[in-house]
């Protein structure tokens, strides 16, 4: 064996003496970055203005109901602007709000719509998928971002949530309420509402539903709910596939209770209740929700109520008919 020199002795000695000191500037720096992460583990102090747990859902945009449900929310425009609350159709989204968001947020107000429980991006939870529900989590949305003064629009379904929430819980929040091919008073036929539709239109919904979802979606945005079915319409498949995208987003157990809410709920109690500027707007050729049982009713049923009916306009007229409806809001939001 090669003698071992005093240089090489040396050498080794001093390597080693290297490599501890860069094990112990590792481990001062772990400690250091280590120790901040144990106080705020352990609740250093009442200061700390956030949990971790609420940063995430803030930069998410969503909050928890009292029943545990994450709600998911839009909040667009000035915070100190007069809001504007949006209540979507079944099964859609916030996200069918968006041409409205996007025209009203350039008119300098702040626009807020949240997606429904079990639709969207909120919580695809097993219960809760009724109008009383739907209310409390718009009312929660509402109450967390201290909204007074809002106007509150609802579409379809929606305008059954935007009923009932300003009915129960708007007071001193809400300023309007504007109803968009909306359910009320109530769809279905019954013994006090025989203009209403047979409850096996919307067994067949559920049916539809249960066997092939994503097909029955296809076909619905295709046909009845923006009148692409009439001979001549402007078929746009951009709207058909983002109708789609919407529905497939959400829970098949939601919407198929869904259907019951916004069918079989009755809203003339609400209805008669409502003490603010309410604005009811309707196509004329609605073949979701038939307009001789619905508009004409509500309109009578409110203390401020005042019908708009738009001839040939479809369901979704939100979207067909953007150019019409939306400087209509306005004018209803300044008057």
């Amino acid at each position: 064996m090669p003698a071992v020199t005093d240089a090489q002795e040396n050498f080794n000695e001093s390597t080693q003496i290297s490599r501890r000191n860069v094990l112990i500037g590792w481990g001062a720096t772990l400690a250091a970055v280590a120790l901040p992460a144990v106080a705020v583990a352990a609740g250093a102090t009442d200061a700390t203005p956030t949990s971790p747990k609420t940063q995430r859902k803030e930069s998410l945009n969503t909050i928890t109901t009292k029943d545990g449900v994450e709600i998911f929310y839009k909040d667009w425009g000035p915070k100190n602007a007069q809001p504007i609350v949006f209540h979507h159709g079944w099964p859609l989204s916030a996200d069918d709000w968006d041409t409205q968001m996007l025209y009203f947020v350039e008119k300098g107000y702040r626009v807020i719509a949240h997606d429904r429980r079990g639709h969207g991006r909120s919580s695809q939870v097993t219960d809760g998928h009724d109008m009383d529900h739907y209310a409390a989590d718009a009312a929660a949305v509402v109450t967390y971002l201290d909204l007074r003064d809002a106007i509150h629009i609802g579409h379809s379904t929606g305008g059954g949530e935007a009923t009932h929430y300003v009915a129960h819980h708007g007071k001193g929040r809400a300023a309007k309420l504007v109803l968009i091919g909306a359910v009320p008073p109530i769809m279905v036929k019954t013994t006090a509402n025989p203009g209403g539709l047979p409850i096996e239109v919307f067994d067949d919904l559920r049916r539809q539903l249960a066997a092939n979802r994503a097909q029955f979606y296809r076909d619905f945005a295709s046909g009845p709910f923006y009148s692409y079915n009439r001979p001549g319409a402007n078929v746009s498949q951009g709207v058909i596939e983002n109708w789609w995208r919407q529905g497939m987003m959400g829970s098949a157990k939601a919407h198929y209770d869904g259907i019951k809410a916004f069918s079989e709920t009755d809203f003339t109690e609400d209805l008669k209740i409502i003490n603010v500027p309410t604005l009811v707007m309707h196509g004329e050729d609605d073949q979701i929700v038939p307009i001789a049982d619905s508009a004409p009713l509500s309109a009578k049923l409110l203390k401020k109520g005042t019908m708009k009916v738009y001839e040939k306009f479809p369901h979704g007229m939100c979207t067909t008919h953007a150019d019409v409806i939306n400087p209509e809001l306005l004018a209803f939001i300044k008057g």
